[in-house]
């Protein structure tokens, strides 16, 4: 593995690890509406087994477990120790016994070779640094004629949380790698080739979905307070000042985001 896909693993669990707690208190149940989209597409049955793929805090996992059944199992799996720490609260007092949780990466899936109905990976793969190695692993633990549903976001232009993100992490020190981030699918045709070429037929549709903030602080804590944490004052300060001016002009009064999301589906064809 050349060095900067290891610091860049390595990155991506600090950052993981530390947006954990304001994941689960202000981003999942903004992103109900995707995961909604999701496990529609999805269409899991009674029974199954089904990988979740960057689980995060339970959010997927949690309703996923529940149109499976008792019968079913759902495998939810993240490269955050603190994500998935909040998920095992979040199950145990929902009572729910068909998740099991692993610590685990797209290019390096923690499960058997097809051993799963479906896979489900919500608003997860923008973050995967080697995607045609995701893609193959995706494939082998499919069962033949097993089901993919993957979002992501579009790009800047069509999605007003790229449009926040990216330009708050302009002002940051440049990752370790490189092609990864909220609007890295924005273009999906070379992720659809990558699928295809590991076996699986696979498609794109756009939806769009929103969610709300009160104000731009709230927004602002959310969406990029833990990732700009780390710069020096004046440089967050410009940051902050750099979003409110492209997206906030009032900012004490509520924004609605609109966000182009796209549905990555396909199917395990041998």
């Amino acid at each position: 593995m050349p060095d900067s896909r290891a610091e860049g693993y390595a990155w991506q669990l600090r950052v993981w690890d530390r947006m954990a707690d304001v994941y689960e208190k202000e981003i999942d149940a903004r992103f109900g509406p995707v995961i909604e989209h999701v496990l529609r597409l999805a269409d899991l049955r009674p029974g199954e087994t089904v990988l979740d793929l960057g689980a995060g805090t339970g959010a997927v996992a949690i309703c996923a477990a529940t149109q499976v059944g008792v019968g079913g199992r759902i495998k939810a799996v993240d490269i955050s120790p603190e994500m998935l720490s909040k998920a095992e609260v979040r199950l145990r007092s929902l009572r729910i016994t068909n998740v099991d949780l692993a610590e685990g990466r797209a290019e390096a899936i923690p499960a058997n070779d097809a051993s799963v109905d479906a896979i489900i990976a919500s608003l997860s793969l923008m973050y995967v640094i080697d995607r045609a190695t995701a893609a193959k692993e995706l494939a082998r633990v499919l069962r033949p004629g097993g089901r993919f549903v993957a979002a992501v976001w579009a790009g800047p232009a069509e999605a007003d949380i790229v449009k926040f993100q990216q330009t708050a992490g302009s002002f940051a020190p440049t990752p370790p790698v490189q092609g990864v981030g909220p609007g890295a699918l924005a273009d999906p045709s070379e992720f659809l080739s990558q699928l295809r070429a590991a076996g699986l037929e696979a498609k794109c549709e756009k939806v769009t979905t929103t969610f709300e903030f009160a104000n731009f602080d709230a927004a602002w804590d959310a969406l990029a307070g833990v990732t700009t944490a780390a710069l020096e004052q004046n440089v967050r300060e410009d940051a902050k000042a750099a979003v409110r001016a492209l997206m906030w002009p009032n900012e004490g009064a509520p924004r609605t985001f609109c966000n182009a999301t796209q549905l990555i589906s396909g199917k395990k064809t041998t």
